[in-house]
């Protein structure tokens, strides 16, 4: 369970004010000491992430955040922290304290809505008042409220129940990355080039993730180096069901591989497994848009230090600025961070999104189209500036 790829993992938040009590409720979800404990208020200083296996969802993480009321210069920025953790989430827990519904819970809760995050509402330390529980207003609507005790586990087992009930619809249907594309007894040849920033000793994880549904799928996986394509092809008795490449060599493996074998990239299996396909494809468009002096936002899922040939920090604006002739700048962000102010970009090139799960990366989409700002993948994008998008995107029926 704890070496479940986080990108899978379903998110859970528990925000609220300081000493509410969500260090140890959290601590009474998982049954495991996992956050400190204090009454002095503002204990919990940086998000802290407990892995669990909440079934029958499968791994979850939990994570217990800031207080929303934390002072100071320090204390805004812990909230700032909290609101991250809110925007990569999957579903809110709302921890009311002694005070009850203050106008700290009332501003979270029209954020939480306004972005469309499933939400349990709860009170805390129903074993030091007279729990009432029951619904409360709530910006004008009636909201129910959950009464629990971290202290002695009243209806903890409860608001496990509502955290299930509370996931969107789907965490309860398995979503394929290319179980669909493939038959059981299938081949196909997975083309992997070997390059700096690869992990040594092993595949990056889009690549493992799609040898292992291979597998689940009881087909055959091939596993090739770009210079190995003719060979692994005439060693088939017969024709793979489909070819994936790594995107940075697709132009030379789509000339390597004939026209009548299905050939896409693992970036483009991801664009569909992680986000939205259709709005990705879409906005790898607007590269054709490009002018003089435009921003293009690079957005990378997780941190790391650069590397010669990095493909989205070298090679991608490379391969962009010869493509449309333009002199364009290019920003990167790495990690949970993304820009505040969309609007000064043309154009967003996302990764695959190996390490967000689902949720974070539909949200990043969403963001980008209220905003009216076109984003694509590198796969998508490193398609189209190489001329083989249509064929990459036929598999889906395109």
């Amino acid at each position: 369970m704890s070496k479940a790829p986080r990108g899978v993992r379903l998110v859970i938040a528990l925000a609220g004010r300081r000493n509410a009590g969500k260090s140890s409720l959290i601590n009474a979800l998982t049954g495991q000491e996992t956050a400190i404990v204090s009454d002095t208020p503002g204990t919990t200083t940086d998000p802290v992430a407990k892995h669990y296996e909440l079934l029958p969802l499968g791994p979850v993480t939990f994570y217990d955040t800031a207080g929303l009321d934390d002072e100071g210069e320090l204390g805004e920025l812990r909230v700032k922290a909290t609101r991250k953790i809110l925007y990569r989430c999957d579903v809110a827990v709302i921890v009311l304290g002694e005070e009850g519904l203050t106008d700290y819970e009332q501003k979270l809760l029209a954020t939480v809505r306004e972005m469309g995050i499933p939400y349990i509402l709860v009170w805390n330390k129903a074993d030091l008042r007279n729990a009432t529980g029951g619904p409360v207003q709530v910006n004008g609507q009636t909201v129910d409220c959950l009464d629990v005790s971290a202290a002695d586990g009243t209806n903890v087992t409860r608001l496990k129940e509502l955290i299930i009930d509370s996931v969107p619809p789907e965490y309860r249907q398995e979503r394929l990355i290319v179980g669909d594309l493939i038959n059981e007894g299938d081949s196909v040849l997975c083309v992997v080039p070997i390059d700096l920033a690869a992990p040594k000793g092993r595949l990056i994880l889009p690549q493992v993730q799609v040898l292992r549904e291979i597998l689940d799928c009881d087909a055959m996986g091939t596993v090739v180096k770009e210079r190995e394509i003719e060979a692994a092809l005439d060693g088939f008795s017969r024709k793979p069901a489909l070819v994936v490449t790594d995107s940075q060599v697709v132009m030379s493996v789509a000339g390597d591989v004939p026209d009548d074998i299905p050939l896409t990239t693992f970036s483009t299996l991801f664009a569909r497994y992680k986000g939205d396909l259709d709005c990705l494809v879409q906005g790898a468009s607007a590269i054709d848009d490009l002018k003089d002096g435009d921003s293009v936002l690079i957005g990378e899922a997780c941190s790391h230090h650069d590397v010669a040939d990095d493909i989205g920090r070298v090679k991608i604006p490379r391969w962009m600025t010869r493509y449309t002739g333009r002199d364009l700048n290019f920003e990167v962000y790495s990690g949970h961070d993304f820009p505040e102010d969309l609007e000064r970009f043309s154009l967003v090139v996302h990764c695959g999104a190996c390490m967000l799960n689902r949720t974070g990366m539909l949200r990043r989409i969403a963001e980008c189209s209220r905003r009216n700002i076109p984003i694509t993948n590198y796969g998508v994008a490193i398609s189209k500036l190489q001329g083989v998008l249509e064929r990459v995107l036929r598999p889906f029926g395109y």
